[in-house]
C-alpha cells in the first residue's frame, strides 16, 4: 500500500520522505521490523519507541511515525497513538466503516451485554462479529484475542476478516484502556452503551475522575452516533446530564428503557419491560437484577438496531450461557457459582444476587485480587466478601509478578470476620468444595472463564470449571458424566 493511502485522515505535520513510495506493514515493535515496514513510535509507562528509531532504521524500515521526533526518515504527527489508530484502520482498507458497530463500555457488565447482543441479533438471522474478554467470533468461528479491546493493528484486521464473511454488524467490549490510548480512533460506533462505572484500574488512572473521563470519550460526539446509559451510578448519571451527543438511559426503576416485576431464580429470570409507556414480558435465563440491567441494554440496542420486540423476545428466551457470567452448577447437596467478579462493585452485586436466591442457605465465597494493578480496591473487597457471605476462602487470583502472600495481606486488611486462606487457587477450591457443600451455595469469583494463571510472566494452565468438575466427578463419576445440565455447564467452548 502506498504510504499516502496509508496518512489518509491522519494529524500530519512534517512529510520528510515521497508519499507515493510503498509500504509493507505496520509494527510497533522494533525488533519486528523488516525491509519496507512502516514503524510507529508509541510511548508507553515503561518504553519509549522513540528510543528505538534507529534499530527500527537498522532493520530496514520505510519510514517512522512519531509525535516526539524529527528527521529524515521520520514522519512527525501531532499524536502517535491516534495515528496508529488511523493507520491501521487504512491498511485494513477501512473496513470499520462498512460494519455497523456497537461498542459496550463500563466497569463491569461488558462481556454479558455484547454476547447478549451478538446472540439475539445471531438468532434473528444477522451476520454479526463479536470483540471481547472470551475471544472474538465471527459468524460462530472464534478467533484468539490477547485484550479485552485489541490492539488497533490486531483489531481493524478482524474488522476486514467481518466484511469478508459479509458480516453487517459487529458488537465489541470497549475497555477504558483503549479509550484513554485512542485505540479506537476513527471508529464511527453507531452506538455506544455505558453499564456502569466504579472502581478499577486506578492503578493507571490514579482516580476515578480520570477512569470516568476515559470511558466518556466514547460519548464525545466523535465516536459514536448514539449512546444507551445505564442510570445506576453518579458518573454515569452526569454522563446524561452533560452528554454531548443523542442518546437514550435505561435502568431498573428509571430511564428510557425500565424493568417491574421481576422474577429471579437460579435458572433465570422474568420481568416486564417499560418503553414508552408500553409493556412487554421478557423470559432470559440470565440471572440477577444486574444481569437484567444487562438485559435491558440489549434490548435498547436491538431496537435501536431495527429488531422488533418480538424477534428481540425470542432472541433472548434463546440465550445460552456467557462461559464464566454467574455459571451455576447445580448437583446433590452442592451449588457452585462460578463468575469473573473482580472489582469491589462486581463482587458486591453476585454475593448479594446470591443471598436474594439462596432461600436461607449459607454463603461461601471463594476469591483473590490479580497481581500488578489496582491495590486500593484490596481491602474493600475483602471487606465486602466478609461483609455479604458467610464465609470466606482467600486464594491466589493472576499474581504475575507480585508474592501471592502480599496481596492476600492486602486484602486481609479489609476483613471483618476470620478467613480461611489457602494460596493456592485449586486447593482452596477444593476445601470449599469438600467443608461446605450441605446446603450451602459456593461462590467461586475473578476468574470466571479464564484458562490460565499469570505468574511471573507465564500463563499456566488452570481452570476453576476445571477444578470443579474433577472434584465432583471423583464423588460421582457416573451422575457428572450422564446429567444434562451439568455436562453443558463443563463442555463450554475452549
Amino acid at each position: 500500500m502506498k504510504l499516502k493511502e496509508l496518512l489518509i485522515d491522519v494529524p500530519v505535520q512534517e512529510i520528510p520522505i515521497d508519499l507515493n513510495e510503498n509500504v509493507k506493514d505496520i509494527k510497533i515493535n522494533s525488533k519486528n521490523v523488516e525491509q519496507g515496514d512502516i514503524f510507529v513510535a508509541l510511548k508507553g509507562d515503561k518504553f519509549n519507541g522513540n528510543d528505538y528509531i534507529e534499530e527500527a532504521i537498522n532493520n530496514g524500515c520505510k519510514c517512522i511515525i512519531s509525535d516526539e521526533k524529527s528527521g529524515d526518515k521520520i514522519i512527525k504527527v501531532s499524536n502517535a497513538r491516534e495515528s496508529y489508530s488511523l493507520i491501521c484502520k487504512n491498511y485494513f482498507d477501512r473496513a470499520c466503516e462498512k460494519l455497523k458497530i456497537v461498542a459496550v463500555t463500563g466497569t463491569n457488565g461488558k462481556t454479558t451485554t455484547t454476547n447478549a447482543i451478538y446472540q439475539v441479533l445471531t438468532f434473528n438471522g444477522k451476520k454479526v462479529g463479536l470483540i471481547g474478554t472470551l475471544g472474538a467470533y465471527i459468524n460462530g468461528k472464534k478467533y484468539s484475542t490477547n485484550l479485552t479491546t485489541p490492539d488497533p493493528y490486531d483489531l481493524h484486521k478482524l474488522f476486514k476478516e467481518m466484511v469478508k464473511e459479509d458480516c453487517e454488524y459487529a458488537v465489541m467490549e470497549a475497555s477504558a484502556h483503549a479509550l484513554a490510548l485512542d485505540k479506537l480512533s476513527g471508529i464511527n460506533f453507531e452506538i455506544g452503551v455505558l453499564t456502569n462505572i466504579t472502581e478499577d484500574h486506578l492503578d493507571f488512572f490514579k482516580n476515578m475522575d480520570n477512569y470516568a473521563k476515559a470511558k466518556y470519550k466514547l460519548f464525545d460526539g466523535k465516536h459514536a452516533k448514539f449512546g444507551l446509559v445505564h442510570l445506576g451510578d453518579d458518573y454515569c448519571k452526569k454522563l446524561v446530564l452533560y452528554n454531548k451527543m443523542p442518546l437514550l438511559s435505561y435502568g431498573i426503576e428509571n430511564g428510557s428503557y425500565k424493568a417491574k416485576d421481576i422474577k429471579t431464580n437460579l435458572n433465570g429470570s422474568t420481568f416486564t419491560l417499560i418503553n414508552n409507556d408500553r409493556e412487554y414480558p421478557i423470559d432470559t435465563n440470565l440471572i440477577g437484577k444486574y444481569n437484567i440491567e444487562n438485559a435491558i441494554a440489549c434490548i435498547g440496542v436491538c431496537k435501536l438496531l431495527g429488531l422488533n420486540i418480538n424477534q428481540i423476545q425470542d432472541g433472548l428466551k434463546s440465550l445460552t450461557m456467557v462461559p464464566g457470567r454467574y455459571n451455576v452448577i447445580n448437583y446433590k447437596d452442592t451449588n457452585v457459582i462460578i463468575d469473573y467478579a473482580h472489582t469491589p462493585d462486581g463482587l458486591q452485586k453476585v454475593i448479594e444476587t446470591t443471598r436474594e436466591l439462596a432461600q436461607n442457605q449459607e454463603i461461601v465465597v471463594v476469591f483473590g485480587c490479580g497481581g500488578n494493578r489496582d491495590k486500593l480496591k484490596r481491602p474493600i473487597m475483602g471487606e465486602i466478601a466478609s461483609k455479604f457471605a458467610d464465609y470466606v476462602v482467600l486464594t491466589s487470583d493472576n499474581p504475575r509478578f507480585e508474592d501471592p502472600y502480599d496481596i492476600l495481606l492486602d486484602i486481609e486488611q479489609g476483613l471483618v470476620k476470620p478467613c480461611k486462606v489457602i494460596e493456592n487457587r485449586k486447593k482452596a477450591i477444593e476445601f470449599a468444595l469438600r467443608n461446605y457443600s450441605e446446603g450451602q451455595i459456593i461462590i467461586i469469583a475473578g476468574k470466571g472463564a479464564e484458562e490460565y494463571q499469570d505468574i511471573k510472566g507465564k500463563k499456566i494452565p488452570y481452570s476453576d470449571f476445571d477444578v470443579v468438575y474433577n472434584f465432583l466427578k471423583k464423588k460421582s463419576a457416573y451422575e457428572i458424566n450422564n446429567n444434562k445440565k451439568i455436562k453443558k455447564i463443563f463442555e463450554r467452548e475452549r
